[in-house]
């Protein structure tokens, strides 16, 4: 592959990884690629299929495998041609990946953070309907204002 072709790749590259339509940069989805591995080896980020993880783990294992060398001795340009085009697939795939994450992660950030505001009882000041009065003390203050009442 030339050199003016590989920059141009890159470029288109770097012009896909960069042109989001969100406000999550490159720096922030690198970052997330660990957290979203580790997630769904635990269960709990089931956007990511085993289809698409299995091919990131294929690709990445093709790039430093040493059977790829082979072509590499014979046909240089092709061997690193071939290098740079699945580096580069699995970078765009693996940065939109992060990114999908990145959302996902706030999002479950958001509802968690507001099921915990709005639990009944915790933090308003109020008990839960659910819940007993006081104790002995409410009781008989609310004993004290039903006679208050009658008179």
């Amino acid at each position: 592959m030339r050199k003016a072709n590989r920059a141009a790749a890159g470029a288109a590259a770097w012009q896909v990884i960069q042109n989001s339509d969100t406000d999550i940069s490159v720096w922030k989805r690198i970052g997330a690629v660990p957290r979203m591995l580790g997630a769904k080896m635990r269960g709990r980020y089931p956007d990511l299929s085993s289809g698409k993880l299995l091919g990131m783990l294929v690709l990445a294992v093709y790039i430093v495998s040493p059977v790829d060398f082979v072509p590499e001795l014979f046909i240089p340009l092709l061997g690193l041609a071939d290098d740079i085009g699945v580096a580069v697939w699995l970078t765009t795939m693996a940065l939109g990946e992060s990114e999908r994450f990145v959302r996902w992660e706030r999002q479950s950030q958001a509802q968690q953070a507001f099921h915990q505001a709005n639990r009944p009882g915790e933090g308003t000041g109020r008990p839960d309907p659910g819940q007993a009065g006081p104790g002995p003390e409410g009781a008989r203050d609310g004993a004290d204002r039903t006679a208050a009442r009658r008179s």
